[in-house]
Protein backbone atom coordinates (compact mmCIF):
# COMPACT_ATOMS: atom_id res chain seq x y z
CA UNK A 1 0.00 0.00 0.00
CA UNK A 2 1.32 3.69 -0.93
CA UNK A 3 2.58 6.18 1.67
CA UNK A 4 0.69 9.58 1.32
CA UNK A 5 3.05 12.58 2.27
CA UNK A 6 -0.22 14.26 3.37
CA UNK A 7 -3.74 13.12 4.48
CA UNK A 8 -5.79 16.34 4.57
CA UNK A 9 -8.77 15.35 6.87
CA UNK A 10 -11.50 18.04 5.90
CA UNK A 11 -12.53 18.89 2.73
CA UNK A 12 -13.47 22.80 3.53
CA UNK A 13 -12.14 25.39 2.37
CA UNK A 14 -9.28 25.23 4.29
CA UNK A 15 -8.31 21.63 3.10
CA UNK A 16 -9.53 22.47 -0.53
CA UNK A 17 -6.52 25.07 -0.45
CA UNK A 18 -3.81 22.81 1.72
CA UNK A 19 -4.45 19.91 -0.74
CA UNK A 20 -3.80 22.67 -3.77
CA UNK A 21 -0.61 24.01 -2.40
CA UNK A 22 0.58 20.29 -1.21
CA UNK A 23 0.33 19.60 -5.14
CA UNK A 24 2.43 22.68 -5.77
CA UNK A 25 5.26 21.67 -3.27
CA UNK A 26 4.88 17.82 -5.54
CA UNK A 27 3.34 16.07 -2.45
CA UNK A 28 1.33 12.66 -2.82
CA UNK A 29 -1.84 14.18 -1.23
CA UNK A 30 -4.80 12.42 0.12
CA UNK A 31 -8.51 14.39 1.22
CA UNK A 32 -10.57 12.28 3.68
CA UNK A 33 -13.93 14.10 4.57
CA UNK A 34 -17.22 12.82 6.30
CA UNK A 35 -19.22 14.60 4.07
CA UNK A 36 -20.48 12.94 0.55
CA UNK A 37 -19.15 16.04 -1.46
CA UNK A 38 -16.37 18.74 -1.06
CA UNK A 39 -16.80 22.37 0.15
CA UNK A 40 -17.52 21.92 3.30
CA UNK A 41 -20.06 24.28 4.88
CA UNK A 42 -19.85 26.40 1.79
CA UNK A 43 -21.76 23.16 0.31
CA UNK A 44 -23.30 21.64 3.08
CA UNK A 45 -24.73 24.56 5.24
CA UNK A 46 -25.02 27.95 3.32
CA UNK A 47 -24.77 27.52 -0.99
CA UNK A 48 -26.60 30.50 -1.81
CA UNK A 49 -25.26 32.48 0.78
CA UNK A 50 -22.82 35.35 -0.51
CA UNK A 51 -19.11 35.63 1.20
CA UNK A 52 -17.51 38.94 1.57
CA UNK A 53 -14.34 38.55 3.49
CA UNK A 54 -12.16 36.26 0.99
CA UNK A 55 -9.51 38.38 -0.69
CA UNK A 56 -10.28 38.76 -4.28
CA UNK A 57 -13.80 38.64 -4.58
CA UNK A 58 -16.12 41.69 -3.57
CA UNK A 59 -18.66 39.05 -2.96
CA UNK A 60 -19.25 35.48 -4.08
CA UNK A 61 -21.24 33.18 -3.47
CA UNK A 62 -20.97 30.22 -0.82
CA UNK A 63 -21.33 27.46 -3.73
CA UNK A 64 -19.02 29.20 -6.55
CA UNK A 65 -16.26 29.73 -4.23
CA UNK A 66 -16.42 26.20 -3.34
CA UNK A 67 -16.31 25.31 -6.70
CA UNK A 68 -13.22 27.73 -7.55
CA UNK A 69 -11.51 25.61 -4.69
CA UNK A 70 -11.86 23.06 -5.37
CA UNK A 71 -11.51 23.20 -9.08
CA UNK A 72 -8.23 24.83 -7.75
CA UNK A 73 -7.33 21.77 -5.40
CA UNK A 74 -8.23 18.89 -8.06
CA UNK A 75 -5.27 20.21 -10.45
CA UNK A 76 -3.11 17.44 -9.39
CA UNK A 77 -5.08 14.82 -8.93
CA UNK A 78 -4.83 13.77 -4.85
CA UNK A 79 -7.07 10.92 -3.92
CA UNK A 80 -10.12 11.85 -2.34
CA UNK A 81 -12.22 9.61 0.06
CA UNK A 82 -15.76 11.32 0.59
CA UNK A 83 -18.37 10.08 2.86
CA UNK A 84 -15.41 8.71 5.35
CA UNK A 85 -14.94 9.00 8.61
CA UNK A 86 -12.01 8.43 10.62
CA UNK A 87 -12.18 5.69 13.27
CA UNK A 88 -9.06 5.48 14.79
CA UNK A 89 -4.99 6.56 14.36
CA UNK A 90 -2.07 4.24 14.81
CA UNK A 91 1.50 5.02 14.69
CA UNK A 92 4.27 2.53 13.32
CA UNK A 93 8.34 3.12 12.81
CA UNK A 94 9.33 2.29 10.13
CA UNK A 95 13.34 0.78 9.96
CA UNK A 96 13.33 0.53 6.13
CA UNK A 97 12.54 4.28 5.88
CA UNK A 98 13.57 5.44 2.46
CA UNK A 99 16.22 8.23 2.55
CA UNK A 100 14.76 11.48 2.88
CA UNK A 101 11.57 9.90 4.46
CA UNK A 102 10.77 9.79 8.21
CA UNK A 103 10.94 6.52 10.17
CA UNK A 104 7.64 6.39 11.36
CA UNK A 105 4.21 7.16 9.40
CA UNK A 106 0.51 7.03 10.45
CA UNK A 107 -2.25 4.83 9.96
CA UNK A 108 -5.55 5.59 9.41
CA UNK A 109 -8.65 3.68 9.28
CA UNK A 110 -12.07 4.91 8.20
CA UNK A 111 -15.82 3.34 9.13
CA UNK A 112 -15.94 2.30 5.69
CA UNK A 113 -13.42 -0.06 5.86
CA UNK A 114 -10.14 1.54 4.45
CA UNK A 115 -7.11 1.86 5.95
CA UNK A 116 -5.06 4.97 4.80
CA UNK A 117 -0.96 5.13 5.28
CA UNK A 118 0.23 8.27 5.83
CA UNK A 119 3.73 10.55 6.48
CA UNK A 120 2.23 13.69 7.79
CA UNK A 121 -1.44 14.44 8.48
CA UNK A 122 -3.24 18.17 8.36
CA UNK A 123 -6.47 18.41 10.35
CA UNK A 124 -8.81 21.26 8.27
CA UNK A 125 -12.07 19.86 9.96
CA UNK A 126 -13.58 23.32 10.54
CA UNK A 127 -16.13 22.84 13.48
CA UNK A 128 -15.87 19.09 13.42
CA UNK A 129 -19.54 17.11 12.51
CA UNK A 130 -21.59 19.39 13.32
CA UNK A 131 -25.54 19.85 14.41
CA UNK A 132 -27.92 22.96 14.39
CA UNK A 133 -29.00 24.14 18.13
CA UNK A 134 -32.24 23.95 18.41
CA UNK A 135 -35.55 25.28 20.28
CA UNK A 136 -36.53 23.56 23.59
CA UNK A 137 -39.90 24.45 22.57
CA UNK A 138 -42.68 21.81 21.68
CA UNK A 139 -43.95 21.44 18.30
CA UNK A 140 -40.19 22.40 17.01
CA UNK A 141 -39.50 19.22 15.92
CA UNK A 142 -42.78 18.75 14.03
CA UNK A 143 -42.52 21.30 12.07
CA UNK A 144 -38.69 20.32 11.34
CA UNK A 145 -38.99 20.40 6.95
CA UNK A 146 -42.68 22.43 7.31
CA UNK A 147 -41.88 25.59 8.05
CA UNK A 148 -39.20 25.51 10.04
CA UNK A 149 -35.63 25.32 8.71
CA UNK A 150 -32.05 25.47 9.78
CA UNK A 151 -30.22 25.93 6.64
CA UNK A 152 -31.07 27.85 3.22
CA UNK A 153 -30.15 25.74 0.58
CA UNK A 154 -32.76 27.49 -2.28
CA UNK A 155 -33.58 31.15 -1.52
CA UNK A 156 -36.91 30.93 -4.05
CA UNK A 157 -38.61 28.38 -0.84
CA UNK A 158 -38.86 32.02 0.53
CA UNK A 159 -40.55 33.67 -2.44
CA UNK A 160 -43.30 35.95 -1.57
CA UNK A 161 -43.08 34.14 1.92
CA UNK A 162 -43.78 35.68 5.53
CA UNK A 163 -40.67 34.94 7.22
CA UNK A 164 -39.19 35.36 10.49
CA UNK A 165 -35.45 34.38 11.10
CA UNK A 166 -34.16 33.95 14.62
CA UNK A 167 -30.74 34.58 15.58
CA UNK A 168 -27.64 37.49 16.18
CA UNK A 169 -24.63 35.93 14.36
CA UNK A 170 -23.74 36.65 10.91
CA UNK A 171 -25.44 33.89 9.16
CA UNK A 172 -28.53 35.53 10.61
CA UNK A 173 -27.96 39.15 9.60
CA UNK A 174 -26.89 38.20 6.16
CA UNK A 175 -29.95 36.50 5.30
CA UNK A 176 -32.05 38.96 6.37
CA UNK A 177 -30.15 41.10 3.93
CA UNK A 178 -30.50 38.68 1.47
CA UNK A 179 -33.77 37.43 1.12
CA UNK A 180 -36.01 40.21 1.76
CA UNK A 181 -35.83 40.68 -1.70
CA UNK A 182 -37.37 37.02 -2.23
CA UNK A 183 -39.77 37.12 1.14
CA UNK A 184 -43.32 38.76 1.20
CA UNK A 185 -42.10 39.97 4.50
CA UNK A 186 -39.30 39.51 6.76
CA UNK A 187 -39.19 39.97 10.80
CA UNK A 188 -35.99 39.11 12.62
CA UNK A 189 -35.92 38.28 16.14
CA UNK A 190 -32.16 38.17 18.30
CA UNK A 191 -32.58 37.62 22.35
CA UNK A 192 -30.06 40.56 23.25
CA UNK A 193 -29.92 44.13 22.08
CA UNK A 194 -26.42 43.68 20.30
CA UNK A 195 -25.77 41.42 17.25
CA UNK A 196 -22.70 39.55 16.95
CA UNK A 197 -21.96 40.11 13.27
CA UNK A 198 -19.72 42.41 11.12
CA UNK A 199 -20.59 45.60 11.70
CA UNK A 200 -20.91 46.51 7.67
CA UNK A 201 -23.36 43.81 7.64
CA UNK A 202 -25.04 44.94 10.52
CA UNK A 203 -25.45 48.69 9.29
CA UNK A 204 -27.54 46.82 5.77
CA UNK A 205 -29.72 45.35 7.96
CA UNK A 206 -31.05 48.09 9.87
CA UNK A 207 -31.18 50.08 6.63
CA UNK A 208 -33.09 47.50 4.97
CA UNK A 209 -36.68 46.87 5.24
CA UNK A 210 -36.65 44.20 7.51
CA UNK A 211 -38.69 44.44 10.97
CA UNK A 212 -35.80 44.32 13.97
CA UNK A 213 -37.41 42.77 16.90
CA UNK A 214 -34.93 42.74 20.12
CA UNK A 215 -34.31 41.58 22.72
CA UNK A 216 -37.00 38.94 21.60
CA UNK A 217 -37.23 35.21 21.38
CA UNK A 218 -39.70 32.65 20.76
CA UNK A 219 -42.88 31.17 22.55
CA UNK A 220 -44.30 29.01 20.85
CA UNK A 221 -44.71 28.08 17.46
CA UNK A 222 -48.73 27.03 15.99
CA UNK A 223 -49.89 25.50 13.00
CA UNK A 224 -51.41 22.23 11.61
CA UNK A 225 -49.99 20.19 9.04
CA UNK A 226 -47.19 23.27 8.49
CA UNK A 227 -45.90 26.77 10.43
CA UNK A 228 -48.60 28.95 10.61
CA UNK A 229 -47.55 31.38 12.96
CA UNK A 230 -45.63 31.96 15.89
CA UNK A 231 -45.89 34.07 19.54
CA UNK A 232 -42.80 35.61 20.16
CA UNK A 233 -41.78 37.70 23.76
CA UNK A 234 -40.07 40.33 25.28
CA UNK A 235 -37.32 38.85 27.61
CA UNK A 236 -37.07 42.08 29.48
CA UNK A 237 -41.01 42.85 29.83
CA UNK A 238 -42.29 39.41 29.00
CA UNK A 239 -44.90 41.66 26.82
CA UNK A 240 -45.91 38.89 24.08
CA UNK A 241 -47.07 39.10 20.43
CA UNK A 242 -48.54 36.93 17.86
CA UNK A 243 -47.59 36.78 13.92
CA UNK A 244 -48.47 35.15 11.20
CA UNK A 245 -45.90 33.42 9.52
CA UNK A 246 -45.21 30.67 7.05
CA UNK A 247 -41.48 29.98 7.52
CA UNK A 248 -38.91 29.89 10.25
CA UNK A 249 -35.46 30.03 9.81
CA UNK A 250 -33.35 29.37 13.11
CA UNK A 251 -29.69 30.00 13.24
CA UNK A 252 -28.82 29.92 16.68
CA UNK A 253 -25.37 28.55 15.78
CA UNK A 254 -24.08 24.82 16.31
CA UNK A 255 -22.96 21.74 18.39
CA UNK A 256 -19.57 20.46 17.09
CA UNK A 257 -17.39 17.51 18.05
CA UNK A 258 -14.56 16.26 16.68
CA UNK A 259 -15.31 13.07 17.19
CA UNK A 260 -12.19 10.30 17.77
CA UNK A 261 -9.22 12.74 16.92
CA UNK A 262 -10.54 13.74 20.97
CA UNK A 263 -8.51 10.35 21.53
CA UNK A 264 -5.53 11.51 19.72
CA UNK A 265 -3.53 12.69 22.79
CA UNK A 266 -3.38 16.79 21.23
CA UNK A 267 -3.49 19.43 22.94
CA UNK A 268 -7.14 20.48 23.09
CA UNK A 269 -8.15 24.01 24.57
CA UNK A 270 -11.82 24.35 24.95
CA UNK A 271 -12.33 21.66 22.07
CA UNK A 272 -9.99 23.54 20.21
CA UNK A 273 -6.63 21.86 18.71
CA UNK A 274 -3.73 24.22 20.01
CA UNK A 275 -0.63 24.81 17.20
CA UNK A 276 1.95 26.77 16.91
CA UNK A 277 2.86 29.49 14.73
CA UNK A 278 3.57 26.75 11.91
CA UNK A 279 0.81 25.02 13.10
CA UNK A 280 2.57 22.01 14.95
CA UNK A 281 0.46 20.30 17.03
CA UNK A 282 2.15 18.38 20.00
CA UNK A 283 2.34 15.58 18.41
CA UNK A 284 5.10 15.14 15.74
CA UNK A 285 4.02 15.26 11.98
CA UNK A 286 0.43 16.12 13.04
CA UNK A 287 -0.77 19.88 11.44
CA UNK A 288 -3.78 21.50 12.42
CA UNK A 289 -5.51 24.88 10.12
CA UNK A 290 -8.53 26.18 10.15
CA UNK A 291 -11.51 26.62 12.30
CA UNK A 292 -10.08 23.70 14.24
CA UNK A 293 -7.33 25.49 15.54
CA UNK A 294 -6.46 27.71 18.68
CA UNK A 295 -3.26 30.14 19.83
CA UNK A 296 -2.99 33.64 20.54
CA UNK A 297 -4.52 35.91 18.35
CA UNK A 298 -6.50 33.24 16.64
CA UNK A 299 -9.49 34.02 14.40
CA UNK A 300 -11.65 32.11 12.61
CA UNK A 301 -12.05 33.13 9.58
CA UNK A 302 -12.05 31.34 6.27
CA UNK A 303 -9.38 34.23 5.16
CA UNK A 304 -6.69 33.27 7.83
CA UNK A 305 -7.72 29.32 7.06
CA UNK A 306 -5.99 30.05 3.78
CA UNK A 307 -2.46 31.36 5.26
CA UNK A 308 -2.90 28.71 7.70
CA UNK A 309 -3.30 26.23 5.43
CA UNK A 310 -0.14 27.00 3.60
CA UNK A 311 1.84 27.25 6.33
CA UNK A 312 0.81 23.68 7.49
CA UNK A 313 1.57 22.38 4.36
CA UNK A 314 4.95 24.78 4.21
CA UNK A 315 5.89 22.73 7.27
CA UNK A 316 4.84 19.43 6.48
CA UNK A 317 7.14 19.42 3.26
CA UNK A 318 10.04 20.19 5.53
CA UNK A 319 9.19 17.17 8.03
CA UNK A 320 8.69 14.30 5.75
CA UNK A 321 12.10 15.42 3.31
CA UNK A 322 14.25 17.53 5.90
CA UNK A 323 16.58 18.41 2.27
CA UNK A 324 13.56 20.76 1.08
CA UNK A 325 12.50 24.02 2.87
CA UNK A 326 10.03 25.20 3.98
CA UNK A 327 9.37 28.38 2.13
CA UNK A 328 8.60 27.74 -0.91
CA UNK A 329 9.54 30.61 -2.88
CA UNK A 330 7.46 32.36 -5.17
CA UNK A 331 4.37 30.59 -7.20
CA UNK A 332 5.13 31.63 -10.55
CA UNK A 333 8.40 29.61 -10.22
CA UNK A 334 6.75 26.39 -9.56
CA UNK A 335 5.83 24.08 -12.02
CA UNK A 336 2.72 24.62 -13.12
CA UNK A 337 -0.62 22.14 -13.17
CA UNK A 338 -0.46 18.73 -15.15
CA UNK A 339 -2.54 19.92 -18.28
CA UNK A 340 -2.08 24.20 -17.67
CA UNK A 341 -0.72 26.39 -20.09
Amino acid sequence: MNRFDITIIGGGPTGLFAAFYAGMRGMNTNIIDALPQLGGQLMALYPEKYIYDVAGYPKVLAKDLAQSLIDQALQYDPSVHLGSKITDMQIRNDEKAGEGKPSRYFILNTDDGQTHKTYSILLTIGIGAFAPRKLKLDDVARFEGKGIDYFVQDKSKFKNKRLLIVGGGDSAVDWGIHLHEFAESITLIHRRDRFRAHEESVKQLFNSPVDIKVPFEVKAVHGNSNVEGVTIYNNQTNDEEHLEVDNILLNLGFVADIGKIKEWGLNLIKGDIEVTSKMETNMPGIYAAGDVTTYPGKLKLIATGFGEAATAVNNAKAYIDPSSKAFPGHSSDMEPPPGSK
